[in-house]
C-alpha cells in the first residue's frame, strides 16, 4: 500500500520547523480549585489556548477506540490515535470481543496454558480494579470461571492493587469481589482449590516500565514466583494491616503472600505451572513479561526461576515479541503518519524521558519499536529519575526543553515531537501542590519554545493525550478524596503560526479528536492527508 502524499497545491510556507507539544495529562476541566492547570499562574499557555487556533479535542471512549464514553483514556491509546490519524479497537475493547465471540478461548496459547494449569497450578497476574485503564476484573473473573468450567482444579491469583485508576483506598472493595468469585468455584467444585496468593501495590512491585526500576519488578516476581514477603493469612488482612501502618494509597502498599495454616506461602509457582497475565495494556507488563518469558533474563537474579508456561492477556510489544505467547490479538496499526513523512524525506526527531519515551516512538509508531527510518529520525531518551514525581514535580521537562531547542536551532529537522510527562506523572501522586509547580515549570518551558519557533519561523502545535492534572480531588460533603486517575475531560488543541498569522482556520469537524491531528500535522508541513485519516483540523 502506498504511502507516497500529494502536495498542496497552495500550502502555507514557513522557513522553520514544525514542532508537535504533547502535554501529557493536561486537561480541560471547570476552573476550580481541584484544577492543577487552573490554579497554576501560566499566561502563554492561557494566551496559546484562547488564541482563534484553539480548541478541545476528545480524549477518551469511543473517540479513541475504548469500549464506551466512560472509559478514560490513556497515554497509550491516545498516542496511537495521534500517531494513526484514525481510531483503533484498543485494549479492553479487543479483549471484551474476544471473550463475548469465545475466540480467547480457542487458540493455541489458551489450550497451552490451560494444559499447564490442568497438571500444576494456573496463576492469574494483574492489576486488580475495573479501572479499564490496565485491567479489568471482568476479564480475571471470564478467565477464572473458564478455567473452572474447563477442569483446571488449582488457581492462585496474584492481584496488584490500583489506587490510581480507581479510588485511592479501593482495594478491599475488589479483594471482597474477587472472594466472592472465588467462594463460587470452590463451593461448586469439592476438589477446587481457587485461592489469592500474593499482591502489593502497582508502584510498589511488578508494574514498572521502560526498564526505570527493575528492582521494583524484582519484589514482584519473588512474591509471586517464590512466595517471599510480608506473610498474612488473607489479602484482606494484609491490606487492612498496612492501611493502619500509614496513610499510603493502593498503590504504593507493600508485598505480601498469603499463608496457609503451617505458615507456608498457599501460591508458589513450580516448573510446569501456567501463568497468565491478564493486563491488557503493554508499557507496565513488558517487564514482568520478560521475567517469565526469556530464558537468558539479564535484569536480576530469578532464583530457581521454575520453567511456566507464561501468556499474556495481549502481546504487549510486537517487535520485541513480549511475550511470545498471548491469547488475543492487538491491534494491527499501519500507515502512521511517520510512515508517510518518511516516505516523502521528511526529516523528524522525537524526544521525551523515560516514563514517556516509549509513547513518542514505540506507541506514535503503531506499536513497533525502532525506528521507521533510521537515516531520518533521531529519538532522544532522556533518563527518569527514580523518585516520587511529587518530590521534583519539573521531572526534565527543561532537560526536554534544552534538548529540543538544540535540535530546532540546528536546521537538520523539519518537524519533531515531544512528550512532557510531568502533569500526567506528578498528577498521578495526587499531590495538588506538586502538579500545580509541574504545570508552572511546563508553562516556562512552553514560553521558550514559543519564543524558539518564533525566532525560527516555525509553527507549533500543542496538545495533549487525555487529562489528569486538570482534576486532583473530589469532594463530597466537606471532604476531600484525591483523585490520581485519568480523567474523562478534553484536551486542548492549538496551533503558533507567526509566519502565517491570521491564514489557518479551524475545520468545524465535529466530535473532533486525538485521531484528527495527523492529517493536520500533514497538511502543515504542505501535503493533503491520506484520504482514510481523519479528517483535519485546518481549513
Amino acid at each position: 500500500m502506498t504511502t507516497s502524499l500529494t502536495p498542496l497545491e497552495n500550502p502555507l510556507t514557513r522557513p522553520g520547523p514544525l514542532l508537535l507539544v504533547i502535554a501529557d495529562g493536561f486537561g480541560c476541566a471547570p476552573d476550580d480549585p481541584s484544577n492543577a492547570i487552573a490554579q497554576a499562574d501560566s499566561p502563554r499557555l492561557d494566551e496559546l489556548l484562547s488564541s482563534s487556533t484553539a480548541r478541545e479535542l476528545l480524549a477518551h471512549g469511543v473517540a479513541v477506540g475504548l469500549p464506551t464514553d466512560g472509559d478514560m483514556g490513556n497515554s497509550e491509546v491516545g498516542h496511537n490515535a495521534l500517531g494513526a490519524g484514525r481510531i483503533f479497537a484498543q485494549g479492553a475493547k479487543l479483549v471484551n470481543h474476544a471473550i463475548e465471540t469465545g475466540s480467547m478461548f480457542t487458540g493455541s496459547a489458551w489450550q497451552s496454558v490451560l494444559a499447564a494449569g490442568k497438571s500444576g497450578t494456573l496463576h492469574l497476574l494483574g492489576l486488580h480494579s475495573d479501572g479499564n485503564v490496565h485491567s479489568h476484573t471482568d476479564h480475571l473473573y471470564a478467565l477464572l470461571r473458564e478455567a473452572a468450567t474447563s477442569g483446571v482444579t488449582d488457581c492462585a491469583v496474584h492481584i496488584l492493587h490500583d489506587g490510581r485508576d480507581v479510588a485511592v483506598r479501593s482495594a478491599l472493595t475488589y479483594i471482597e469481589q474477587t472472594e466472592t468469585v472465588l467462594a463460587e468455584i470452590n463451593s461448586a467444585n469439592a476438589d477446587y482449590n481457587y485461592r489469592i496468593a500474593s499482591g502489593g501495590g502497582r508502584m510498589t512491585i511488578t508494574m514498572d516500565r521502560y526498564g526505570a526500576d527493575w528492582p521494583m519488578v524484582e519484589r514482584g516476581y519473588n512474591a509471586h514466583t517464590h512466595g517471599q514477603g510480608r506473610s498474612f493469612v488473607s489479602a484482606t488482612e494484609a491490606v487492612e494491616t498496612m492501611y493502619g501502618e500509614s496513610d499510603a494509597g493502593d498503590q504504593y502498599l507493600d508485598e505480601f503472600v498469603v499463608v496457609d495454616d503451617a505458615g507456608e506461602p498457599v501460591g508458589v509457582m513450580a516448573d510446569g505451572d501456567g501463568v497468565i497475565l491478564f493486563n491488557f495494556r503493554g508499557d507496565r507488563a513488558i517487564e514482568i513479561s520478560q521475567a517469565y518469558d526469556d530464558e537468558e533474563f539479564p535484569y536480576f537474579d530469578r532464583g530457581s526461576n521454575p520453567n511456566v508456561t507464561f501468556v499474556g492477556l495481549l502481546q504487549y510489544d510486537g517487535d520485541a515479541f513480549v511475550p511470545t505467547s498471548y491469547l488475543v490479538e492487538p491491534p494491527a496499526i499501519d500507515r502512521t503518519v511517520s510512515e508517510f513523512l518518511c516516505a516523502e524525506g521528511l526529516r523528524s526527531f522525537a524526544i521525551s524521558e523515560t516514563q514517556k519515551f516509549g509513547h513518542v516512538t514505540f506507541f506514535w509508531n503503531g506499536n513497533k519499536s525502532g525506528f521507521i527510518d533510521e537515516s531520518l529520525e533521531h529519538y532522544v531518551e532522556i533518563p527518569s529519575d527514580n523518585v516520587e514525581f511529587n518530590k521534583t514535580p519539573a521531572m526534565k521537562v527543561r532537560e526536554i526543553t534544552e534538548q529540543t531547542i538544540e535540535m530546532l536551532r540546528s536546521g537538520d529537522y523539519d518537524w519533531g515531537r515531544l512528550n512532557f510527562p510531568n502533569p500526567d506523572m506528578v498528577g498521578h501522586t495526587g499531590d495538588l501542590t506538586a502538579t500545580v509547580e509541574a504545570i508552572r515549570v511546563l508553562e516556562d518551558c512552553m514560553g521558550q519554545l514559543l519564543d524558539v519557533i518564533t525566532e525560527l519561523g516555525g509553527v507549533l502545535v500543542f496538545t495533549a493525550d487525555h487529562g489528569n492534572a486538570d482534576i486532583m480531588y473530589t469532594e463530597k460533603e466537606g471532604v476531600k478524596t484525591p483523585l490520581t486517575s485519568h480523567t474523562l475531560s478534553p484536551v486542548p488543541f492549538a496551533i503558533y503560526d507567526p509566519s502565517n498569522e491570521g491564514a489557518i482556520t479551524l475545520a468545524d469537524v465535529d466530535g473532533a479528536g486525538l485521531s484528527n491531528v495527523a492529517a493536520t500535522l500533514v497538511n502543515l508541513l504542505g501535503f493533503e492527508a491520506p484520504t482514510d485519516y481523519d479528517t483535519s483540523l485546518i481549513t
